[in-house]
């Protein structure tokens, strides 16, 4: 069977199977708490869901993919899971939210090989934009086949989950790890921020003064592929205790009575 996301769209049945294991780790496993002891999947719970939703090796690392899918071929894919809870932000300003890195160190490094400076980078913010694109560009292309490493970056991609956490909405985006050419973008420096704009808004910004983070904010209508909204499976009312329960059931024979 062709390999989802790479070769074809997902279909129905293997997002529904996402949904659901997603909606596991509600049962107290989540990284997100929620009261009365019950959890919320986080990002690390997102990563292993794909890898074990689309038959993939999730990498459980800060490696630049989180989880490998293998063709019929033996070809490997990438893929980097980003989640993040503004998908109302997507419904307002019609763009998905993918915070793409926070290494400042590396960034600044790149940087002050251009003679610039944390004084003087607000005089140049073109070419620190291009800069710090070059630096994650550069991370793909070092695991690429034409580097001798074993990812096709070609069809390898970002894979976002935006959720809203008062409604309990999930949205998954997929984009290209190929970025937007920094040259073509309008590059400030506003107050503790770079900001890189196309024609109709903010495309990138890194706080480079403050944490390090560069966000990534590509439109929604021109994410490759995107799902329907949908939500978690609600677990039964009665599960007080999911982690037991699922301890008693993978060790049915050994579990103690009461």
């Amino acid at each position: 069977m062709s390999l989802p996301f790479v070769e074809r769209n997902p279909t129905d049945a293997e997002i529904e199977k996402l949904r659901l294991i997603l909606s596991t780790y509600q049962d107290g496993s989540g990284m997100l708490q929620r009261d009365g002891g019950r959890t919320l999947p986080g990002w690390r719970d997102f990563e292993r869901s794909v890898a074990a939703a689309f038959l993939g090796k999730a990498l459980e690392s800060k490696w630049i993919y989180d989880v490998i899918l293998t063709n019929s071929k033996g070809v490997q894919f990438g893929v980097s899971c980003k989640m993040r809870g503004t998908l109302r932000e997507v419904e307002r300003k019609g763009r998905v939210t993918v915070e793409l890195s926070n290494a400042s160190g590396e960034f600044w490094d790149s940087v002050k090989t251009r003679g610039i400076t944390q004084e003087n980078y607000h005089e140049h913010p073109g070419i620190v934009g291009a800069t710090i694109i070059e630096v994650v560009e550069g991370w793909h292309a070092n695991v690429g086949l034409d580097n001798g490493g074993f990812i096709d970056n070609s069809r390898s991609f970002f894979l976002s989950l935006q959720w809203e956490p008062k409604t309990g909405q999930y949205q998954l985006f997929q984009y290209p790890v190929d970025l937007p050419d920094p040259v073509e973008l309008v590059w400030e420096v506003a107050g503790r921020r770079l900001i890189g704009r196309d024609q109709t808004g903010v495309l990138f910004e890194w706080y480079g003064l403050s944490g390090g983070q560069l966000k990534y904010y590509p439109l929604a209508d021109l994410a490759d592929w995107q799902s329907g909204v949908f939500y978690l499976e609600p677990l039964p009312d009665d599960l007080e205790y999911g982690l037991q329960r699922k301890a008693e059931l993978y060790f049915s024979d050994i579990w103690p009575g009461n």
